[in-house]
């Protein structure tokens, strides 16, 4: 049986992720507009952040493409995510638990808003995988 390689499921990952960071990014927008009486500054930090997470979807789309991965499927349950892909030739399948796509959207979040994330452990380091 083949199984996607890691790079292949951090794409699919990406891909699944990124599109829930923009529409965060879009919803605060529209509420801090609302809300706040000086909008501006903090509109432009979400624009820039979006505007820097539509480029990386743009970037893993294509490497999705150039890698032979499709997602063809998903469906959001009420544990979590999941995605059906292609991974050159062969069906895969990922489960993303609503913990982790909450808790890895959070980092990534606050990466684009251009906040330190360093004090957040990768899995690898997590779990000390090699």
């Amino acid at each position: 049986m083949h199984r996607a390689e890691s790079r292949d499921n951090m794409l699919v990952k990406s891909y699944l992720l990124l599109p829930m960071i923009l529409s965060a990014f879009e919803r605060d927008s529209a509420i801090l507009s609302t809300h706040l009486r000086t909008p501006a500054p903090y509109l432009e930090v979400l624009g820039t952040a979006a505007a820097v997470a539509t480029i990386d979807l743009r970037d893993v789309r294509s490497e999705m493409r150039r890698r032979g991965i499709k997602v063809y499927e998903q469906n959001r349950l009420n544990t979590g995510i999941e995605a059906r892909f292609i991974c050159r030739g062969y069906h895969e399948r990922m489960l993303l638990l609503n913990d982790i796509v909450a808790s890895q959207a959070a980092i990534h979040m606050r990466r684009y808003l251009g906040l330190d994330i360093s004090s957040f452990k990768s899995y690898e380091e997590q779990y000390q995988i090699k």
